[in-house]
């Protein structure tokens, strides 16, 4: 094998969706909740937490409202939130990351069907 690396694209889908959220006492509770899920994984530095999924991730208000003890929205996921990958829906109740921008078709108005 040569020493020397070679560089390339993979056409293909992880199935992974993420985000990264800040490590605040906030953004601390909402990466534990998410962490105790299947297929969800966290990787934490110092000022900031991955919190990575396999195809879906799904934040929902109610439960990470019930985790803090007081009131948790779409406002409060956007403060403590950065960057991520996988498409992003907001909707009033949860935030939905999805791996695959066709499992988000029905939220984001993309039409499935073959035209031509």
């Amino acid at each position: 094998m040569s020493s020397t690396m070679q560089f390339g694209s993979q056409a293909g889908s992880s199935n992974m969706c993420g985000v990264t959220l800040m490590n605040t006492p906030v953004g601390r509770v909402v990466a534990d909740v998410m962490g105790a899920k299947d297929g969800v994984s966290l990787v934490e530095y110092p000022s900031m937490i991955r919190v990575d999924g396999t195809r879906l991730l799904e934040f929902d208000y109610d439960e990470l409202t019930e985790a803090l003890g007081e009131p948790f929205d779409g406002s409060i996921f956007e403060e403590i939130s950065s960057t991520h990958y996988g498409r992003m829906v907001h909707l009033d109740d949860r935030t939905l990351l999805f791996a695959n921008p066709e499992d988000a078709a029905e939220y984001i108005g993309f039409d499935l069907s073959a035209h031509g």
